[in-house]
C-alpha cells in the first residue's frame, strides 16, 4: 500500500489559512474524500467531514456548517473539540437545539458579521451548497446582494490573531462550497486579495488506489483471498474506475456486496455499475452458433470469405476477451469495412447483429452523410447547456445508454465532418463519450463498425475523380490500392492518422462482385421473388430464354454490386411482373409463365 498523501486542494487550503480570511472550494465538492483516520488506515468521508477533521488538527476550535435546508449544524469530528457545538452556536448569537440551529439566508448574513468580530479560539463557517444561494449571480435579489456585499466587506475587515500553542495567526474563516466558481458574483471573487479560490479536482489514480483496499475489504471473498489476489483485484478496481469519483467506487463496492460478486471478479462489478447490465451478455452468446456461423453468413453475404472470416475472428475475440486488455473501457471490437458499393458491407453488419442478438434490427446505425456539417456533432452527443435541445441529449449517447451491448454501425464514415471524427478518437481510445449534459457514456460493451467507399476512387492530377481500382484487378492488388488510398486520405486529407492507429489491422477490404458470385446473387434474388409469390398461393415460372436474358441484363454491369443487380431485376422482372399480375387479376391458385424477356417486353401467360 502506498503512503497516504493529502489531496492537493486540502494542502493548498491549509497552507493559506493564515493568509486569507475566506475561501471558495469548487469542482468535485460533492464527492467522497480519501482520509487517513489512523496510521495507514484510509477511509472515505464527505468533504465537510474532511474539513472538520483537518481544521481541528490545524487548531480550530470548531467548524459550523450552514446549508439552505438544515440551517446551522456542528458536524462531528475525530479531533476533540475545544468547546461544545451548542456553545459555539450560542457565541454566534444563534439559538441551538443540540448541535443545530435553524436559519435562512438572513440569519447567515447576520452570522457572517458576528463571526468576523468573534473573539476567542478560531472557528470556521462552511457555507455548503452556496451555488443555490443566488438564482442568477448576475441579477441578485435584495437579500442575496446584501449577503454577498457584507461578505466582501468583511473579507477586507477581518484580521488574524495568534492562536494555539504555536501562536499561529488565524482568521475566523469562511469557506464557500460551490459547484463552479461562477456561481458566486464576479465582483466578490475577481481581484479580491482576501479570498482564495481552491479547485477540488476529481480523484487521480493515487487517490483511488489509496482508498481501494479499504473498500475491497467488505467484498465477498476478500478476507480469505491471498495477497496476490488482493493486489490483482486492487489493480483491476483502480484501472476500471478511471474517470469515476470516489463515491462511485464506494457504490461499486456496495454493489459487489449486494449482488455477491467475488473479489476475483471486481471488474465485473465495475462493468455492471457503468453500463447497468447485470450479466455479461457476451458470455451468454451461443458459442456453437458463432462456431458454425460462416455458412449462415454466406447465404446473405456472397463471395466475401476474407471479410466474413475476419469479422468472425473479431466476434470470437470479443467473446473470449483474448488480448483485449479489459482494464479500460475500450469497445469489444472495432472494424473498418472498405470496398465498392453494394458488395455486402452493411449486410455483414446486419447479419452479425442477427447472430449476436437474434434480431438484425437491434443494431444502432448512423448514416454519416447526415453529419457533414461542423456542428452536427451536437446530434451525436447533445447540445451544450443553454442551447436548444440540451434537455433531449444526443442520439448516439442516448442509444448507447439504452443499449450498451450492441453493434454500432457508422455508415460511409468518409462523409462525416472531420470534427465528428475527433469524437471517434475518444470512443476508440477511451471507450467513453461525455454527452452535452455532462453524463459519461461507456462503449465498453459495444462492437463498433465503420463502413466506407474510400479507396475505390481517387483524384487525379487535375482534381478529377477517377477509378482507383477496377473489377479486372486481382483481389490482392485491389486490397493494396484501397489500403494505400485510405492511408493517404486519413493522413493527408483529413489529417487524422491517429484514427487509423486506433483501428489497427482491422481494416477489412471487400472484393468486387465477380461473375461467379454475381450469378449466385442473381439466382438467390430471383428465388426470393418467386417464393414470395408462392407464399400467396400463386405460381410463377420463367422459361429458359427469359431467365438467360434476365441474367445477362442484371449481370452486364457489376460496378454497383448487389444493389445494381437488384435494380436491374426490379426494372426487367419485378415491375412488369407486378403489372401483368395486376392486369390479369391474379388470385390464389393461379399459375403463370414468364416469356419474351429476351425480346424486351415481358409476357405473362396464365397456365
Amino acid at each position: 500500500m502506498l503512503d497516504y498523501e493529502k489531496p492537493r486542494w486540502l494542502k493548498d487550503l491549509l497552507r493559506f489559512l493564515p493568509l486569507k480570511s475566506q475561501f471558495v472550494l469548487s469542482g468535485n465538492v460533492h464527492d467522497l474524500q480519501a482520509c487517513e483516520v489512523a496510521p495507514r488506515v484510509i477511509t472515505a468521508q464527505s468533504l465537510v467531514s474532511t474539513l472538520a477533521d483537518s481544521l481541528g488538527e490545524a487548531g480550530y476550535a470548531e467548524l459550523v456548517v450552514w446549508n439552505p435546508v438544515s440551517g446551522f449544524t456542528v458536524p462531528e469530528s475525530r479531533v476533540a473539540p475545544v468547546e461544545r457545538g451548542d456553545e459555539t452556536l450560542q457565541r454566534l448569537g444563534l439559538t441551538p437545539v443540540g448541535n443545530a440551529a435553524p436559519g435562512g439566508i438572513d440569519a447567515l448574513t447576520v452570522c457572517l458579521e458576528r463571526l468576523t468580530a468573534l473573539a476567542g479560539p478560531p472557528i470556521a463557517l462552511v457555507v455548503d451548497f452556496a451555488s443555490r444561494l443566488a438564482v442568477r449571480s448576475e441579477s441578485l435579489s435584495t437579500a442575496e446582494h446584501n449577503l454577498f456585499t457584507r461578505a466582501l466587506v468583511l473579507a477586507h475587515m477581518a484580521s488574524p490573531r495568534p492562536a494555539g500553542e504555536q501562536r499561529r495567526p488565524f482568521f475566523n474563516t469562511v469557506i464557500w462550497i460551490v459547484d463552479k466558481e461562477g456561481d458566486l458574483p464576479d465582483w466578490l471573487l475577481i481581484g479580491n486579495p482576501r479570498i482564495r479560490h481552491v479547485p477540488v479536482s476529481k480523484p487521480d489514480s493515487a487517490s483511488r488506489r489509496a482508498l481501494s483496499r479499504a473498500l475491497l475489504r467488505g467484498v465477498p471473498g476478500s478476507q480469505e483471498a491471498s495477497a496476490a489476489t488482493l493486489d490483482e483485484a486492487e489493480s483491476a478496481f483502480v484501472d476500471g474506475s478511471e474517470g469515476l469519483l470516489l463515491a462511485d467506487m464506494n457504490a461499486i463496492a456496495t454493489l459487489a456486496r449486494v449482488e455477491n460478486v467475488p473479489i476475483e471478479k471486481i471488474s465485473d462489478a465495475v462493468r455492471r455499475y457503468k453500463v447497468g447490465v447485470t450479466e455479461d451478455p457476451w458470455l451468454r452468446i451461443d458459442r456453437e452458433k458463432i462456431r458454425n456461423a460462416e455458412p449462415t453468413i454466406h447465404k446473405r453475404v456472397k463471395g466475401q470469405t476474407h471479410a466474413v472470416t475476419h469479422m468472425l475472428d473479431l466476434v470470437k475475440r470479443a467473446m473470449t476477451g483474448v488480448g483485449s486488455q479489459r482494464k479500460g473501457n475500450r469497445p469489444r471490437g472495432v472494424a473498418f469495412l472498405a470496398g465498392p458499393t453494394g458488395v455486402g458491407k452493411t449486410e455483414l453488419a446486419k447479419t452479425l447483429t442477427s447472430l449476436l442478438f437474434g434480431d438484425e434490427s437491434a443494431y444502432i446505425r448512423f448514416d454519416m452523410s447526415e453529419f457533414s456539417s461542423e456542428h452536427s456533432d451536437q446530434r451525436l452527443i447533445g447540445a451544450p447547456p443553454g442551447y436548444v435541445g440540451y434537455d433531449v441529449g444526443g442520439e448516439l449517447t442516448n442509444a448507447i445508454r439504452e443499449r450498451p451491448f450492441s453493434v454500432v454501425l457508422f455508415d460511409e464514415i468518409e462523409k462525416a465532418h472531420p470534427r465528428i471524427l475527433d469524437k471517434f478518437l475518444q470512443i476508440l481510445d477511451d471507450g467513453v463519450l461525455t454527452s452535452g449534459r455532462g453524463d459519461r457514456v461507456y462503449f465498453s460493451e459495444a462492437l463498433i463498425v465503420f463502413t466506407s467507399n474510400l479507396g475505390i476512387f481517387r483524384e487525379d492530377e487535375l482534381g478529377q475523380r477517377v477509378p482507383n481500382v477496377l473489377p479486372s484487378d486481382s483481389f490482392e492488388n485491389m486490397g493494396e490500392k484501397v489500403l494505400d488510398e485510405i492511408q493517404r486520405h486519413f493522413k493527408l486529407v483529413l489529417n487524422r492518422p491517429e484514427i487509423l492507429n486506433r483501428i489497427g489491422e482491422n481494416i477489412i477490404v471487400f472484393d468486387f462482385i465477380r461473375n461467379d458470385v454475381a450469378e449466385e446473387i442473381f439466382d438467390q434474388m430471383v428465388r426470393v421473388v418467386l417464393d414470395d409469390i408462392a407464399s400467396q398461393g400463386m405460381s410463377v415460372e420463367l422459361d429458359e430464354p427469359s431467365r438467360a436474358a434476365l441474367q445477362q441484363r442484371c449481370l452486364s454491369d457489376l460496378s454497383n454490386g448487389g444493389r445494381g443487380i437488384r435494380n436491374q431485376l426490379e426494372a426487367h422482372l419485378i415491375n412488369p411482373l407486378a403489372r401483368g399480375m395486376f392486369d390479369q387479376d391474379a388470385k390464389s391458385g393461379d399459375r403463370f409463365l414468364v416469356t419474351d424477356i429476351a425480346s424486351g417486353e415481358l409476357q405473362l401467360r396464365k397456365r
